[in-house]
């Protein structure tokens, strides 16, 4: 019977740039495999070959999604084997910890003809800074959507009671843990919700919420205190020792838009655009804090000036995504001239030396 397969974002194009969240989910590994090398190099490939093969062993693995490329991914995680592989390519650098003894860096590029590629050399350095420049653009642009969405925001905050807020969180961590106090050090991850990725914004919250017993679908405008509730939350869990799983938006990682407490069978996340989700199962239940914190009448009030900053905001996030289409398109010639100088039986080989580590790794690991 295979295992289960959890799927997320642990980098992200955002409206401050590239952001990665790496080094929380690959914490605790005792074998951590980093491949380099180029475009186009098999390295998505290779991760997703391994990864499914041990899944269809009845493990449970974990997907890192690439937030730049809806087809690859950049990590993937066999966590009771402790074991790990990870594109360690620009811009997701991944500083080893303890290089030899628990990281190993496998050079795919050790699979190309340099000389095929030199002869390409002014089309592959013109594509890679056409690239750079459409990631800055998006980027960039981002920036003033962001800026178009602090500008909404404002007039929810100012609308908003923050004495009701402060009880409804506060009831909130009463109803989640009560007196519990563990004796342990909480597990926490940090992760992306979502990304925007060139096909626009994608998440996996039916994925990472499937067996959770208890889901709280948070309702409500921008500026209505989503986020600061969730970062309350998940600081009530970890000084209480409860495992937390933390997830930033992928639009501005400095806010939240969930968390999970898988111990204690409980998600609750910003169920609004472009995340939207509605109840479909019993335990599941809607907090607006639009209804129980908002001024009445708010929406009707700045109606004209809510109309104008929203569309200014998505026709700005549109731009974005255009700018990251267009950095893939660019990605994929720049993978197109890598492939014609790749040796693919070379990767079968790196392939195959890091199967049968995993495989020592796995003697004497007993599924759960």
């Amino acid at each position: 019977m295979a295992g289960k397969v959890k799927n997320y974002f642990a980098g992200g194009n955002t409206a401050r740039g590239f952001h990665n969240l790496y080094d929380s989910n690959l914490q605790g590994l005792d074998r951590l495999f980093i491949l380099k090398g180029g475009p186009g190099t098999g390295k998505s490939s290779l991760m997703k070959k391994i990864g499914q093969e041990w899944n269809a062993k009845g493990y449970d693995i974990e997907f890192l999604h690439c937030s730049s490329d809806n087809d690859s991914i950049d990590g993937v995680i066999i966590p009771a084997l402790k074991v790990g592989i990870v594109d360690g390519t620009a811009p997701h650098i991944i500083e080893p910890k303890a290089p030899g003894a628990v990281e190993e860096y496998i050079n795919l590029g050790e699979a190309w003809d340099a000389q095929k590629l030199r002869a390409h050399k002014q089309t592959i350095q013109l594509l890679i800074y056409q690239i750079s420049k459409s990631f800055d653009k998006a980027y960039a642009t981002f920036k003033e959507a962001l800026d178009s969405h602090d500008d909404w925001e404002k007039i929810y905050i100012n609308s908003m009671d923050f004495e009701k807020a402060d009880q409804l969180t506060n009831k909130l961590i009463e109803s989640f843990f009560g007196k519990m106090k563990l004796n342990k050090e909480p597990d926490v991850r940090r992760r992306f919700l979502g990304a925007a990725t060139p096909k626009g914004a994608v998440d996996f919250i039916p994925n990472l919420t499937e067996e959770i017993q208890k889901r709280y679908f948070i309702k409500g405008r921008p500026g209505s205190g989503k986020s600061t509730m969730l970062k309350k939350l998940a600081a009530g869990a970890e000084e209480r020792g409860v495992d937390v799983e933390i997830y930033h938006c992928g639009f501005d990682p400095n806010s939240l838009d969930m968390v999970i407490f898988r111990e204690l069978g409980i998600a609750i996340f910003d169920s609004t655009e472009p995340h939207e989700y509605f109840p479909s199962r019993d335990g599941d239940e809607i907090i607006d804090m639009y209804e129980i914190l908002i001024e009445p009448g708010t929406d009707e009030l700045y109606e004209e000036m809510i109309s104008q900053i929203q569309a200014e905001y998505k026709a700005k996030m549109a731009e974005a995504t255009s700018w990251l289409a267009r950095a893939k398109q660019l990605h994929d010639e720049l993978e197109t001239i890598y492939i014609s100088a790749m040796n693919f039986s070379v990767v079968e080989m790196f392939q195959k030396k890091i199967v049968d580590e995993i495989n020592a790794l796995a003697e004497g690991v007993v599924l759960g």
